[in-house]
């Protein structure tokens, strides 16, 4: 919605005025409804009781979106009021509010109705003008969003003014419930936003021509109809206008919802035969009946599963429980429901347009089975589900917690450095459609939740840490005093046990500080992360395991490393705050290790690149089992992304055992945790010899092996000799795109984050048949890079400036303390004479 309506001039007589501000408090109440409601700012009202007044106040201060008057103004009458804005050249809409029919009868009658751009009967009730100004709004906006997001329209054809002035405040009530309902269902703040804003929208009209003109425009995005039945057909009243429309209308799309009104109760018969619900105005219970019809019909409440004499059989208020019913219910009631395009409108209401659309226009008559059917409506919703949430980091709900895809945020306060690296990472994988980018291979972010800050903030406060921490200097006692503390909110110890309930996997819990991974300031590997099995049956000691885990990433915030790295920026302690990222594990189980099949780090600038290389191609370094090998600095195999077959350290046969990586990391799954002491990488980590790999099968993908009798290298294990992990199968044999897909992600991410960066990711490729490989990336964090190095280009230095040239150099830098340069003539250096 663009144009909204913000500033409203009332004008009125005092006496007017007063009925208005009912005590005093007209302001408070639509300013309180539309907080209730979670509408943007409430209008300011600006009144005033004389037409010349508000006339100058309008012409002076160009900031008025909307008038209302009354019939009564202390100078003048409401038509001359009127008259003198449009000639003013106001381009402003003027509503007359008026106390009753016979008020409104003269100027209805007159020319003078032309003059106002819609007339309202005052009965009471403050949400009219709430209901004025989104009427208006909903006027200026229709053409917008429809065309732009598929908003949806209500129809409302009345030209008596006392009921639409009723009808609309009631309709405005529901639509605004509705998107409160809405609003709990959103996976971001965004989303959120986004429901309560693609709320369908009404247009008002009172003649067949115009109700047929907005129909026809907009008959694409029509949710339902409500309609009087006697009004101007052709220029005089027709008893039977609204018939036929509903009519002309059931002819071309018989499942519209149709809901016809008139005093006659005979017109109930003749409602009945061309489709369309019957309300008699008369009712008692009129404005009742029509929010049940607007519940039932318009998908404003649970989608009720019926069977076709109308039993009810079930239920679902979210569409996870519509994905779950639709495994439980009769196949009778899916053929009643889709064959009226149930489903899709029903979706439309909740503001689903995409897989509303996906669905429409599918026919029962398509599928050779109901069965067939309902799967097409399960995955759909099932594939949806997981595309809003991809890319997103969600508010935890258990409900809607996909534990193989969302990442999702528990208690508030800043995600930190680190989570926000991973979170556009996931951005940038499903903006760009890199998760099936490759035929095989699920690329992704490892799910998983987010605490926010303000936990951080609160077990520090509630456990009377925050002094001792920031003065103590003993590691030892830091960790123990830590550990000790018991105090978590309630609410995330909830959550964290919801969340332990549906994963049940090997958990990594990483930090993820307000300063870390910074562009200039990169805290890499200052605060620890811990690795824990996650296996225990009881869920109250995985629970303790978990917290422990964490309480050891939030005292890392004060070890004598991290304050020793934070002393040398220009950042103190005080300001840091530490958010924890809890993440699944990638790998495989093995008996009683898991591991991934390889992980490690790549870069988008390699700083010492050997020609063909360059420097902007990147480099990548990889390695059998957990990426531990390759963060501390273990052998691992090291290729340009661009030319994956070009290995230097694999360039020769003694370079090639030299390298060799010997063993690997795994997580013991049988580990046992001490919940008074740190975890530790020996606590729950192992180094295995690669003839266990070998056993597992997962050497296989990235094994090689070397013939002492002829002194030769072989890719592949089917040789008898000593096995090396060469990556020749996936950078040669091209098992696996691993080269393809880091050249596409370094680029990917540079160019997101306009800079240079490091991604560290894991591969498990040792998943059930029939199922993609998973290729997950864990961290993506600046790479800072000098400014000297960023900008050096000699490519165009002319030859005869040049004192020496080569193509084999290791980078290159700044030395601020040299000032001789020895030149020796390599022709005439005579060895001999060197001491």
């Amino acid at each position: 919605m663009r144009i909204r309506i913000r500033d409203v001039l009332l004008v009125s007589s005092l006496y007017d005025l007063f009925v208005f501000e009912e005590d005093g408090r007209l302001y408070e109440l639509i300013h309180d409804e539309y907080k209730g409601l979670n509408l943007s700012n409430a209008p300011e009202l600006t009144r005033v009781s004389s037409g010349h007044e508000a006339l100058a106040l309008a012409e002076e201060e160009k900031r008025f979106d909307l008038i209302i008057t009354t019939p009564h103004i202390e100078d003048m009458n409401a038509a001359e009021f009127a008259r003198m804005v449009r000639d003013a050249n106001l381009d402003i809409p003027i509503v007359l509010l008026a106390y009753d029919d016979r008020e409104l009868s003269s100027v209805l009658s007159s020319p003078d109705a032309s003059l106002f751009d819609r007339m309202f009967i005052w009965q009471g009730d403050y949400r009219l003008l709430i209901a004025i100004i989104k009427h208006l709004e909903d006027s200026l906006n229709v053409d917008h969003d429809t065309r732009t997001v598929g908003v949806q329209l209500i129809l409302l054809i009345e030209d008596n003014v006392r009921y639409y002035s009723l009808f609309l405040p009631i309709i405005y009530s529901e639509l605004l419930s509705q998107s409160m309902r809405l609003i709990s269902e959103g996976v971001s703040l965004t989303d959120k936003y986004l429901r309560m804003r693609a709320r369908p929208k009404i247009l008002l009209c009172t003649n067949y021509e115009d109700a047929w003109y907005y129909y026809e425009k907009y008959k694409d995005y029509i949710l339902g109809i409500i309609s009087d039945i006697d009004f101007i057909r052709n220029g005089k009243p027709d008893p039977e206008a609204g018939i036929k429309f509903a009519e002309n209308i059931k002819q071309q799309f018989p499942d519209i919802p149709i809901l016809l009104q008139s005093n006659r109760p005979e017109c109930a018969e003749r409602a009945s035969q061309v489709g369309a619900c019957f309300l008699l105005k008369d009712s008692p219970t009129l404005l009742n009946d029509l929010r049940k019809f607007m519940m039932d019909n318009f998908g404003f409440g649970d989608f009720i599963f019926r069977m076709p004499d109308g039993t009810e059989v079930a239920r679902a208020n979210d569409l996870l429980s519509l994905e779950q019913q639709l495994h439980r219910v009769p196949d009778e009631s899916i053929v009643f429901h889709a064959q009226r395009n149930h489903f899709s409108n029903w979706l439309k209401a909740r503001t689903e347009f995409w897989i509303a659309n996906k669905l429409r226009p599918r026919k029962v008559e398509e599928f050779n089975s109901v069965s067939e059917l309902r799967q097409l409506l399960i995955s759909t919703l099932r594939e949806y589900r997981k595309i809003k949430q991809r890319g997103t980091i969600t508010d935890f709900k258990k409900e809607t917690f996909d534990p193989d895809n969302s990442f999702a945020r528990i208690g508030g306060g800043s995600l930190g450095g680190k989570a926000r690296g991973i979170g556009f990472m996931n951005f940038l994988i499903n903006n760009y459609q890199i998760y099936n980018r490759f035929k095989g291979v699920s690329i992704f972010v490892p799910p998983g939740v987010v605490l926010g800050t303000e936990v951080f903030d609160y077990f520090l406060d509630e456990n009377d840490l925050r002094h001792f921490a920031l003065s103590a200097t003993d590691d030892e006692a830091i960790y123990r005093r830590f550990l000790e503390a018991d105090r978590f909110p309630e609410d995330v110890l909830y959550q964290l046990t919801q969340f332990l309930d549906v994963v049940r996997t090997p958990l990594a819990v990483r930090s993820s500080s307000l300063l870390e991974d910074s562009q200039y300031h990169p805290f890499a590997g200052v605060y620890q992360t811990y690795m824990i099995p996650n296996r225990h049956p009881r869920s109250d000691r995985r629970l303790e395991e978990l917290l422990n885990a964490i309480k050891c990433v939030y005292a890392s915030t004060f070890s004598r490393r991290a304050k020793e790295y934070i002393r040398v920026t220009s950042y103190r302690l005080e300001e840091e705050k530490m958010a924890v990222i809890v993440q699944k594990m990638v790998g495989s189980a093995h008996e009683n290790r898991f591991y991934p099949d390889f992980a490690g780090v790549a870069k988008t600038y390699n700083f010492y690149p050997v020609p063909p290389q360059q420097a902007s191609d990147g480099i990548a370094s990889v390695a059998l089992g957990l990426g531990k090998t390759v963060v501390e600095g273990g052998n691992s195999v090291k290729f340009c992304p661009k030319y994956p077959q070009h290995i230097p350290q694999l360039s020769t046969i003694d370079e090639a055992l030299e390298n060799n990586q010997r063993t690997f990391y795994a997580l013991k799954l049988d580990a046992q945790l001490d919940m008074n002491t740190p975890s530790s990488d020996d606590t729950v980590l192992e180094a295995y010899p690669l003839s266990v790999a070998e056993k597992d099968g997962t050497l296989n993908y990235i094994g090689s092996t070397y013939s002492y009798e002829n002194h030769a290298i072989y890719e592949g294990l089917s040789r008898d000799g000593t096995r090396l992990v060469t990556f020749a199968p996936i950078l040669k044999g091209k098992i696996f795109p691993l080269a393809e897909i880091l050249e596409i992600l370094l680029e990917t991410c540079r160019r997101g984050m306009g800079m240079p960066v490091e991604i560290e990711f894991a591969a498990n490729l040792s998943v059930p048949r029939g199922r993609p490989r998973e290729f997950a990336v864990l961290q993506m964090r600046p790479l800072v890079i000098s400014r000297e190095m960023e900008q050096l280009n000699v490519d165009e230095a002319p030859l005869e400036a040049l004192i020496c040239k080569s193509d084999m150099v290791l980078g290159n830098g700044v030395i601020n303390n040299i000032y001789d340069i020895v030149m020796v003539d390599y022709e005439r250096f005579d060895r001999s004479k060197t001491r």
